[in-house]
């Protein structure tokens, strides 16, 4: 039952805000891509990276149209989703501050895999997914596969005469 079809059906349907930790304003990095994805397909996305926070002299940029916090701890509303483009030694200190803020789900990005931060949130009786991209699933639960030239006929298997 550990990242099922159903189970990720049902975690994307409940999903209203997703805190995207180490979001990118870079248009063609992987984690910009996923997030305007879903922003267009009506989640809230919230951005989380320290790099682009602002700090004491400088306000905090905007990443989607979205302010972009340093932390999980400083975004002022409720989270339902965690979705994490880190590397795999760097995400259960995220995952830890996720539970703090009370986050239902913590989502590790394709080749994302920390067992020990998963753990944590099934052992709270809470949904953690591993190693799969929030988009692609998105996509291929609920038709989305056409965007941005996925499937649009292009790409065939028929040999060219």
């Amino acid at each position: 039952m550990h990242n099922d079809i159903q189970q990720l059906k049902l975690l994307l349907k409940n999903a209203h805000s997703i805190a995207v930790v180490g979001l990118s304003a870079q248009w063609n990095r992987p984690s910009f891509f996923a997030a305007k994805y879903m922003q267009e397909h009506g989640y809230r996305i919230i951005p989380v990276n320290p790099r682009y926070a602002g700090g004491s002299k400088h306000p905090a940029e905007k990443i989607l149209g979205e302010t972009c916090y340093a932390s999980l701890k400083d975004i002022p509303e409720k989270i339902d989703m965690v979705n994490v483009f880190r590397k795999t030694e760097d995400v259960m200190p995220i995952a830890q501050e996720a539970r703090q803020i009370g986050a239902t789900c913590f989502w590790q990005q394709l080749g994302v895999e920390n067992q020990a931060a998963d753990e944590l949130f099934r052992n709270a009786g809470l949904q953690s997914v591993l190693n799969r991209c929030v988009k692609i699933e998105h996509a291929r639960i609920f038709g989305g596969l056409n965007w941005v030239g996925v499937n649009t006929g292009i790409i065939s298997a028929k040999r060219p005469i």
